[in-house]
């Protein structure tokens, strides 16, 4: 009986000895909530990205509704974003009582168009959300100059951009405030987790305040060995801490980094290398410029042109065993959002033709060259076939 592959899941984390260390001395040390490692998390973050404060939340999307908060968003305002994101971008939105805007994207950078967004500002706009779809940096420089002259914050959404570079600047240090994912899937992982950049102090002292309750000491400082000491509520805050038994994993996965995107890029110039003659399309090259974080692997699949439209290689690549991943349904044609606000197919065309083609594969440090071979073999075989 003929063996068969294991199968290749989209993305799966990296995890070492060393991660499993630290999460194990965390445990033996009775200090498994939010404490001394998160802190030595958010050192070790804000010192890579060039911020001068970094706060340790449970996700991405908790850094984003904890920065439109603090920027003052409520009921009755606008943000402008892209429709080519996932849900947590746009929800966080609604979840403040605003209005998300979007704003179509170029399609040869699967980001925001920067050309259109001045067209989109209304006397409601009041913040910017730029997504770094994954991993390659929006024009920022365009971004800033117009939230500048409109008087408008810019949080970035920066859930696949952790190590990209705009013009020699970390993703993290250019907007007012940047949320970063560190999700199984993610260049680097804490399990689940997010953590936001910011230089306002203000803003700092907030959202450190907003991610635990609102409380005005955290349970670190409550109960280490200081003592205990009383607290007040500030804010009607929320449940949004990170642990220390995932900063341990983020401590180790972020010296690993530099390790990773090596690995991701060699990953990447084999897939670009061997992939080049099929009748798809390839994530576009960019500019000296931009430092991509190479996050996703994204194919666009046109089935005129390659025998086979997105959605089946999606279900002959399962077949042959090996995972994918869709990045993403633009949301304005999710039932919530057609329901709700009116949008409707034909209202962003280039989202469109991404959302209706694209395809990511698997791109880890976790695969092996054998894995890659295979993966490049299999969709070789669904193409010519």
């Amino acid at each position: 009986m003929k063996k068969l592959n294991k199968y290749i899941s989209f993305s799966i984390p990296k995890i070492g000895k060393e991660e499993i260390k630290e999460v194990v001395d965390s445990l033996k040390s009775g200090w498994i909530t939010t404490g001394p490692k998160a802190l030595r998390f958010e050192e070790i973050i804000k010192s890579y990205v060039g911020s001068k404060y970094a706060l340790s939340l449970n996700s991405c999307t908790a850094g984003l509704h904890t920065s439109l908060i603090t920027c003052g968003i409520q009921h009755g305002d606008e943000v402008i974003t892209s429709p080519l994101t996932f849900a947590a971008t746009a929800n966080t939105i609604i979840h403040v009582g605003a209005k998300p805007i979007f704003v179509d994207i170029k399609r040869e950078t699967m980001n925001i168009d920067e050309d259109l967004i001045e067209g989109a500002i209304t006397k409601r706009t009041k913040a910017i959300i730029p997504v770094h779809m994954a991993g390659r940096p929006c024009e920022m420089d365009k971004i800033m100059r117009i939230a500048k002259k409109h008087k408008l914050y810019v949080i970035e959404d920066a859930a696949q951009a952790i190590g990209a570079e705009y013009k020699g600047k970390k993703i993290g240090s250019i907007g007012d405030l940047t949320c970063f994912s560190f999700y199984a899937t993610k260049n680097i992982t804490t399990s689940e987790g997010g953590i936001v950049t910011t230089n306002n102090p203000d803003w700092a002292e907030k959202i450190r305040i907003y991610r635990l309750h609102g409380m005005s000491k955290d349970a670190w400082k409550r109960y280490s060995s200081a003592g205990y000491q009383h607290y007040d509520i500030i804010y009607p805050g929320f449940k949004y801490n990170m642990t220390d038994l995932q900063a341990a994993i983020g401590i180790h996965q972020m010296a690993k980094i530099h390790k990773f995107e090596k690995t991701r890029e060699k990953i990447w110039n084999t897939y670009d290398e061997a992939l080049a003659n099929l009748p798809i399309t390839l994530p576009p090259y960019w500019p000296d410029y931009i430092k991509h974080a190479r996050h996703l692997y994204t194919l666009l699949i046109e089935k005129k042109w390659a025998g086979v439209d997105r959605d089946e290689f999606i279900k002959e690549m399962h077949g042959l065993g090996i995972g994918t991943s869709v990045h993403f349904i633009p949301l304005h044609l999710h039932s919530y959002y057609k329901k709700r606000f009116g949008y409707k197919k034909g209202d962003f065309p280039n989202a469109e033709f991404i959302g209706e083609r694209t395809v990511s594969i698997p791109l880890s440090p976790a695969l092996t060259e054998s894995e890659v071979e295979r993966i490049i073999k299999t969709i070789k075989k669904i193409i010519r076939n």
